[in-house]
């Protein structure tokens, strides 16, 4: 899984992107202090995997994890070329979703990029650069392929659904709200990997004060909370300078930390469970004394595509799975007793897995 952290400059991208990653990635009261993107690899926490782990003495645990790239703050005009332009638009075209940090304090030492606090505002300046960046690689598509169905008739059908998609898009549309007749059309669309087209998960940044109640009683928030769930987006509450606090202690401490805030999450985790919703992801597990470990799949993956995760020739040479819930296994104790009690079942080919799963896959190549 990869997330691209997008926002106006001097929102808390890079400030959140170091607090989910320890990275270092400068941070700084000024525009495009982020020249490069900054990349980091996060391990996805899952409470399971250490139960697991010592229930099988395990040598080594490995979870599921995420790729963050933060990517420079875009201003208005950065699809023509303004502030870092379009290098950091091509950025995001790599990421399966994208985070979008919205301001939503007030703070008179940190400059605003157009001079005052307006989350939609903010909001609708990234998803218009997005958008035109969109609409010029569609335009150079349209004339490619109008060009070849002069030759090749079967392209019209091709030329007729960027046609559609064009108009849907230059009415102020994001390409993910638009709807496909039918599945050559449904793939067409995704090959184009439009920016606009990416699921979008906002990350609402306010200040400590607000943390305590959710950001309810921040109009801001409200604002941001109301735009995004218009468009069906996730959105969720976290202060950047907290998280950078937070990624500075032990667990114990992080633990004692958050309760003297009055919260239960941490924003990572906020984060993780947004991601894996917007995705539609699951992890499912497997545990031996060698390792313990998460592996992430689509939901409605079914059993040889997840055993091809672990290595192709587990898909490949696939005879079965033996599955037992996460929750049957610690109920039992032990795998031999979940096997006693009848709950480690027999799959095959078409068992479609389920989050929590405790799998052991058996193959022949």
């Amino acid at each position: 899984m990869k997330l691209g952290i997008v926002g106006l400059p001097n929102v808390g991208k890079s400030t959140l992107f170091n607090a989910l990653t320890r990275a270092g990635a400068e941070a700084a009261n000024y525009p495009f202090c982020t020249i490069d993107p900054n990349v980091g690899i996060v391990p996805v926490p899952d409470k399971r995997l250490d139960v697991l782990t010592k229930m099988y003495n395990s040598r080594k645990t490995t979870p599921a994890v995420v790729e963050f790239v933060d990517i420079a703050g875009l201003v208005k005009g950065a699809s023509k070329g303004e502030g870092l332009g379009n290098q950091f638009l091509a950025n995001i075209r790599e990421v399966d979703a994208i985070l979008h940090v919205v301001r939503c304090f007030e703070d008179e030492n940190v400059v605003h990029v157009d001079g005052s606090v307006d989350p939609v505002r903010d909001i609708e300046t990234i998803d218009l650069e997005l958008l035109f960046a969109d609409l010029e690689v569609l335009e150079r598509r349209i004339s490619k392929t109008t060009r070849a169905a002069k030759m090749d008739k079967s392209l019209a059908k091709e030329e007729a659904s960027l046609l559609r998609l064009k108009e849907h898009m230059e009415s102020g549309a994001p390409a993910r709200t638009f709807a496909p007749a039918d599945e050559d059309e449904a793939a067409l669309i995704a090959s184009l990997n439009m920016l606009t087209g990416k699921p979008v998960i906002y990350a609402l940044n306010v200040a400590e004060d607000d943390l305590a109640d959710d950001g309810a009683g921040n109009p801001f928030v409200q604002k941001a909370r109301e735009h995004a769930a218009a468009e069906g987006s996730r959105s969720f509450v976290v202060c950047a300078q907290i998280e950078a606090e937070l990624s500075e202690l032990s667990d114990e401490e992080r633990r004692e930390f958050l309760g003297e805030l009055g919260i239960e999450s941490a924003g990572l985790d906020k984060l993780i469970a947004a991601s894996y919703e917007t995705l539609g992801l699951i992890s499912y597990l497997t545990a031996g004394e060698q390792e313990s470990r998460a592996w992430t799949i689509t939901r409605g993956t079914k059993a040889p595509q997840a055993a091809g995760k672990i290595h192709s020739d587990f898909e490949r040479g696939f005879i079965r799975a033996e599955v037992v819930s996460y929750d049957d296994l610690i109920a039992a104790g032990t795998y031999a007793a979940a096997r006693e009690k009848g709950q480690v079942r027999l799959e095959g080919k078409d068992y479609v897995m389920q989050d929590g799963d405790v799998v052991l896959f058996r193959f022949n190549v």
